[in-house]
């Protein structure tokens, strides 16, 4: 019972904000996933650099192509249509994640009782919250992440579990190439159990996905492990991460503390009490976290990944706790404690500011981390019913903290600030602060307005479909 109310719960503070919130953390949330997922369906879209240069596979926005596809199979081709449903689709993973925790701590001899208080830590806290409608691939792999572990990292594990798991891994690393770092403790953890045979199989499985996104990169790209190359050349090689920015290695205790603290403390103690009973489970999720605090450029969803193990560490933890108590009351109380901390912090999750979530802290930490952007996007939105728009330009932020041609939905160009002049003739509508507006103001939200500039465009055949 407990378990079932703590995903309802988690479900609805999820859809909740995947329908009331239209802006961005960070622009890979829509071209890495939404953009080319719509050039994917619909033909057209502005392209970033890594799908100019192939450092990102086709997983994750072939992944939501489906679900756009899907969409517009069943009548939702308008954008305010098909994108609640993809954030719908994210948010309901993030639940998923939740009970894949659940499922975690139970597979390591929780009860169902901590099980479900350690699910509670992921499905009601406020940062989870935060990240699980974006289309960003830390969500989409997080799920087959938790599962996998779930099922080939126990010990008597039966041989279909570790073949499972290990399949679940092998497609987390191509929706997320870090996640090969979860393949590289399974097997490690394995070695180290004298599981000779379930690591060899573990190993044959794990290659014949690997050879899967060299396949798919072959395919797309014309070469193999064409993605992960160019990815690691120029994170690694070339540092070129570091260009947006660079923290020490406490940045994400610091900033998990700063989103939900208590939360982040109860986690924390309850997953060191876990220690003995899932040593395995904790070097792997431990083994996660160190190797991105080490990296210079950090952002905090790329942690979202290793939540659900840490919270199932928790109900572990809380479990060995309980063991002793022979009162089904205290057990109870204990988890329902528990239970109510990531509750409050669910409950405050709008509160959130750029600094509890580590982003812009050198800029604007003080700003909601809600609806960045939404505003903008909201115009996008109105533009795209409209059948008098044959040019767009944006003249209030650079085009990628937009929702591009996913929330415009129209084939036509669409400008950066720095774009062509309005005497051009190439734009007929611009959305500009109110000051600024030409002739008729059509639409506003918050600050800025869609304004029509003129009836028709001059075409540009010089347009260019990459973001600038």
């Amino acid at each position: 019972m407990l378990l079932a109310l703590v995903l309802l719960a988690g479900a609805a503070f999820r859809i909740h904000w995947a329908l009331n919130d239209e802006g961005l953390y960070w622009p890979d949330e829509v071209y890495q996933s939404l953009e080319p997922a719509h050039r994917l369906v619909f033909g057209y879209g502005l392209v970033a650099w890594e799908f100019v240069e192939g450092a990102r596979n086709w997983a994750l926005p072939g992944l939501v192509a489906g679900v756009l596809g899907l969409a517009r199979l069943l009548g939702g081709t308008a954008p305010a249509v098909y994108l609640d449903v993809i954030k719908c689709f994210f948010a309901l993973l993030g639940v998923g994640c939740a009970w894949g925790s659940w499922r975690l701590a139970r597979a390591y001899g929780a009860s169902e009782l901590a099980a479900a208080a350690g699910a509670a830590l992921f499905a009601l806290a406020a940062v989870p919250i935060y990240f699980a409608p974006r289309a960003l691939s830390e969500n989409a792999s997080a799920l087959p992440v938790v599962l996998g572990l779930a099922l080939a990292l126990p010990r008597g594990g039966s041989r279909r579990a570790v073949l499972g798991g290990a399949c679940l891994l092998g497609l987390a690393v191509l929706l997320r190439l870090q996640n090969g770092i979860f393949c590289v403790g399974l097997l490690a953890v394995l070695l180290a159990q004298r599981r000779w045979r379930a690591a060899g199989e573990a190993l044959a499985v794990l290659a014949g996905w690997a050879f899967l996104y060299g396949l798919l990169d072959r395919l797309t790209w014309g070469g193999w492990f064409h993605s992960a190359r160019v990815y690691l050349e120029f994170n690694v090689l070339k540092d070129g991460a570091s260009a947006w920015g660079t923290a020490p290695f406490s940045y994400y205790g610091r900033v998990l503390f700063q989103g939900m603290a208590a939360v982040t403390f109860v986690t924390g103690v309850l997953v060191l009490l876990a220690a003995r009973r899932a040593p395995g489970l904790l070097a792997v999720s431990a083994l996660f976290f160190a190797l991105h605090a080490l990296q210079p450029h950090k952002e905090l969803r790329f942690l979202v990944p290793v939540l659900p193990l840490f919270t199932a560490l928790a109900g572990v933890g809380l479990d060995s706790l309980l063991v002793g108590w022979s009162t089904r009351g205290v057990r109870i109380v204990a988890a329902l404690a528990v239970t109510a901390v990531a509750a409050l912090s669910g409950l405050r999750a709008g509160r959130l500011t750029f600094g509890d979530v580590g982003q812009y802290e050198d800029s604007r930490p003080q700003a909601s981390a809600w609806d960045d952007a939404g505003d903008i996007n909201r115009l996008l939105l109105a533009a795209s019913r409209r059948d008098d728009v044959c040019g767009l330009k944006v003249e209030v932020v650079h085009l990628a903290w937009t929702g591009g041609y996913s929330y415009l939905h129209q084939p036509v160009p669409l400008y950066p600030p720095n774009g062509p002049p309005r005497g051009s003739g190439l734009f007929s509508h611009v959305i500009t602060f109110p000051a600024y507006a030409p002739g008729e103001v059509l639409a506003e939200s918050g600050p800025v307005v869609l304004a029509r500039l003129r009836d028709g465009c001059v075409p540009d055949p010089g347009y260019t479909w990459r973001l600038p």
